[in-house]
């Protein structure tokens, strides 16, 4: 799915819809519209889900997902993802590329938009 599929209507419904953002501090709340006209963001293709995360298209082939955890309900996904966009040395990519985000369906529509975008330190406990 591209952003170009949708209709006008349903991207002018999406424009109002709020993200809360945390990169280094505090930021946000924003809103959809301000992501499509600063950030150039593209349907990012997660486990057979369509996901709208505000990171530019260009991005994309530096994220690794690294969890996607689905709601009960089917309404909600949260990811844990690696973006090494900015994290070019291995040594930095726990402090500088790990990302989570909170992800909602949006209303009669089969994709997810984040709702919460914040970064993540990379912690991965081991095995008990």
């Amino acid at each position: 799915m591209k952003l170009a599929d949708l209709q006008p209507d349903v991207i002018e419904k999406l424009r109002p819809w709020r993200y809360d953002r945390i990169l280094e501090k505090h930021e946000g709340p924003f809103d959809w519209g301000d992501a499509f006209k600063y950030e150039d963001p593209e349907f990012l293709e997660v486990e057979g889900h369509p996901v709208l995360l505000p990171v530019p298209r260009d991005q994309h082939p530096n994220i690794r997902i690294l969890r996607a955890i689905s709601s009960r309900d089917g309404q909600s996904l949260t990811l844990f993802l690696k973006d090494l966009t900015y994290a070019r040395d291995p040594t930095d990519e726990m402090f500088s590329g790990g990302f989570m985000a909170v992800c909602d369906r949006f209303p009669g529509h089969d994709f997810f938009v984040a709702t919460v975008y914040h970064e993540w330190f990379i912690v991965e406990n081991p095995p008990q």
